[in-house]
């Protein structure tokens, strides 16, 4: 079972779109894939699709009193084969009670191997603010995941908050644990001449840097991931052919794209996830 953190001290930049849209397109290719929505402040994972079954407990139970019985909070959503641990955490406690918590930052990591046997992928979605809580889901994933809108401050800011929260993260390596390299997705460029420019500089400033890539594949900026989102569905579903007239691939390229960079271990998966197999599945047929 694989784990990855869509994680930032950033709010705004992409972390619900980025591991909705890639959870949806991943449990489409045939991978049974969860969905842990880490975010008690604005918890979109937990509502971005809708629900075919509402689990009665989630995030809380699993993280406060260690719950890991499927039954009592996982919820499955109308996509086959993605599942969501909904963000139940409605008074904003569990950061103070992992604070306190002798094994806070490392209960997630403990957790985990529950649902080995389940699942082929968990996904994190969290807040974009540091925290425990982002620290916790930072030891406990196999692969780190930062979306990086194209601007300047946008990485003053990753250098200063996220950064800085790795650098401190290290010495949990002592203790046998993975501390993993962030791959940042440049997310929400746009066609001017301006924003390219400053996405070159924003790729040569972590440039040479061993514990951060910037991924190829660039999430542009697109009508699509809002409508999609506005309607509950995976973008790579609601366009999966080149826009006519548009230089621009669709959304099922560019998911792809992100998937096979990020996962290639299951490159032939998500190859396979072509414009007429996303057609059948959209029609109902898989």
């Amino acid at each position: 079972m694989k784990k990855a953190g869509i994680v930032s001290t950033k709010g705004g930049t992409g972390k619900t779109t980025s591991s909705t849209n890639l959870g949806a397109f991943i449990a489409d290719a045939g991978l049974r894939t969860l969905l842990i929505d880490l975010d008690p402040v604005q918890p979109s994972g937990s509502s971005y699709y809708p629900l075919s079954h509402e689990a009665p407990g989630g995030l809380y139970d699993l993280l406060a009193f260690n719950v890991t019985d499927p039954e009592r909070i996982i919820s499955r959503t109308n996509i086959p084969g993605l599942d969501v641990v909904v963000s139940n955490d409605i008074n904003n406690q569990l950061n103070n009670l992992l604070l306190q918590a002798p094994d806070g930052r490392l209960r997630l990591a403990n957790l985990m191997p529950a649902f080995a046997d389940l699942y082929d992928l968990v996904l994190f979605d969290t807040q974009g603010a540091r925290s425990v809580m982002l620290e916790m889901v930072v030891l406990a994933s196999d692969v780190a995941l930062s979306p990086l809108p194209p601007n300047m401050l946008a990485a003053r800011e990753f250098n200063r908050g996220t950064m800085h929260m790795m650098a401190g993260l290290h010495t949990y390596s002592r203790l046998g644990l993975n501390i993993p390299h962030i791959n940042i997705i440049i997310n929400g460029l746009d066609h001017t001449a301006d924003a390219r420019q400053i996405h070159e500089t924003v790729r040569e400033v972590f440039d040479g840097n061993a514990d951060v890539s910037v991924l190829d594949t660039i999430v542009p900026q697109a009508v699509v991931f809002r409508m999609a989102a506005s309607q509950g569905i995976p973008a790579h579903r609601l366009q999966y052919s080149q826009p006519a007239n548009r230089q621009a691939p669709s959304a099922l390229s560019i998911i792809r794209s992100l998937a096979i960079e990020v996962f290639p271990e299951w490159r032939d998966r998500f190859e396979a996830m072509t414009e007429e197999k996303v057609a059948r599945i959209v029609k109902g047929g898989r």
